[in-house]
């Protein structure tokens, strides 16, 4: 065979490769496939949307939590001594 041969038949069977592989990928079992994965890929997002609204929401419950217990924790320090640390290094320096 000579090579402009063996190119042509190589073209060919390529471009016939190529129809058929086009043709598989729109045909109607293909095109079920991809809404099944297509859906599933949704759910997915939906289950991850989900879970990042639920861990955002823990958060911010323990941040005013945590704001919470360092308001009484400075009420109590005023409470037992007096004034606040701002202010007694200020009456230290007078």
């Amino acid at each position: 065979m000579t090579t402009l041969s063996k190119s042509l038949l190589l073209f060919f069977g390529g471009v016939l490769f190529g129809t058929a592989g086009i043709k598989i990928l729109s045909s109607r079992d293909a095109k079920k496939v991809y809404t099944h994965c297509t859906a599933a890929t949704l759910r997915a997002k939906d289950c991850v949307a989900k879970t990042a609204t639920t861990i955002q929401e823990n958060a911010e419950d323990i941040l005013a939590e945590a704001k919470q217990i360092n308001a009484e924790r400075e009420k109590e320090d005023t409470a037992i001594c007096g004034n606040k640390p701002e202010e007694e290094s200020d009456n230290d320096a007078e």
